[in-house]
């Protein structure tokens, strides 16, 4: 009995889906070990990448729609989030806050767009970080991923210049530092409500 042959192409293919499988398999087991995934909780599906048939996976193509949707969200949820981290502030954590930015000149135009969309996303997360339950972090991580996805390459994944959001991330910084939720979630939901405007009119 002859056993029939395997082409080269189709082991290649299996060989990438068993590579992808236990990719996915070892970020699960990361997340179990790490608590973020508990007994009986569903795994979250996060549609940042897409499976197109015989071609292999991408990363998600977002339209400008869901790219306001994600950030109307964004606005209530990292809102809440600043509110939450102005009332529960450590000595550490305002230490910490208060370094984001600050190699950021106060004047003059910001040359390293690269550093500065890099340092917005970690400002943001640790906002995230500090100021929601678990569920919610998880949450805002992937809405800031799909915010950021959805940007050109040459714009870093910002959506206006540095110079317009500088001063508001350092306004945030020094509300939740002095321990006003109130002043930092409204300082949060307009930063969020301007870039909201910036992406559905292209107007500030």
């Amino acid at each position: 009995m002859l056993t029939p042959k395997v082409s080269n192409t189709m082991k290649n293919i299996g060989a990438a889906h068993e590579n992808l499988d236990h990719q996915v398999y070892l970020i699960v087991k990361q997340m179990i070990t790490d608590r973020k995934l508990v007994a009986g909780e569903k795994i979250p599906q996060e549609k940042l990448v897409e499976a197109k048939p015989r071609r292999g996976f991408f990363v998600r193509a977002f339209t400008r729609d869901e790219a306001v949707s994600i950030f109307e969200l964004r606005e209530v949820l990292e809102g809440l989030a600043a509110r939450r981290a102005a009332a529960s502030l450590t000595e550490k954590k305002k230490t910490t806050l208060r370094r984001f930015f600050s190699q950021f000149p106060e004047a003059g135009p910001l040359i390293d767009r690269r550093a500065y969309a890099e340092e917005d996303r970690h400002f943001h997360l640790y906002i995230s970080e500090i100021g929601s339950r678990e569920f919610l972090k998880s949450i805002l991580e992937s809405f800031n991923i799909i915010s950021f996805s959805y940007q050109l390459v040459s714009s870093e994944g910002l959506v206006r210049r540095p110079d317009e959001t500088l001063d508001e991330h350092r306004a945030i910084i020094e509300a939740i530092c002095s321990g006003d939720g109130n002043a930092a979630e409204a300082m949060m939901r307009r930063h969020f409500r301007r870039s909201i405007q910036r992406l559905t009119t292209g107007s500030p």
